[in-house]
């Protein structure tokens, strides 16, 4: 079973359970790779809808961050429950020694050294942990390993 007929699945089951909240956010969710899949004209992978739910749990958190900022915990509660929801679709996050090891074996790899080889080095590293990790920390990981 893909991802997306999961996520239908359980928005069925949120139907019947008459869940409210976590129907609303798994609505939202297939209207996002429905738009995605009309505005491209594909059909959209597992990895594509890990990625599209990745975005998602990103806009959550910045709301959250600015909702918490203008002291309405009501919203940033409400955004929290939504992000909760969205994770559950997400596969098994690395660590971030596992992220460390992994971009210095692609460092190595690509032969690069130095903050100049940044983006060929973000290139292969986002196409091969998408979905497995915090691009954040990526980010930090293929910092520390050119640097070092």
């Amino acid at each position: 079973m893909s991802l997306k007929d999961q996520i239908t699945e359980d928005m069925k089951t949120a139907m019947r359970a008459k869940d409210a909240e976590r129907l609303g956010t798994i609505r939202l969710l297939l209207a996002a790779c429905k738009q995605k899949e009309v505005d491209e004209r594909i059909v959209l992978d597992d990895a594509a809808v890990v990625a599209l739910v990745d975005k998602l749990i990103k806009q959550r958190k910045d709301s959250i961050e600015a909702f918490q900022k203008a002291e309405r915990t009501d919203l940033a509660d409400k955004e929290a429950a939504e992000m909760k929801v969205l994770q559950a679709y997400l596969p098994q996050r690395m660590s971030t020694e596992e992220v460390l090891v992994e971009v210095k074996a692609i460092v190595a790899e690509l032969g690069a050294s130095g903050p100049g080889d940044m983006g060929k080095v973000m290139g292969v590293v986002k196409t091969r942990l998408a979905g497995k990790a915090e691009m954040s920390a990526v980010s930090a990981a293929v910092k520390t390993a050119l640097a070092g």
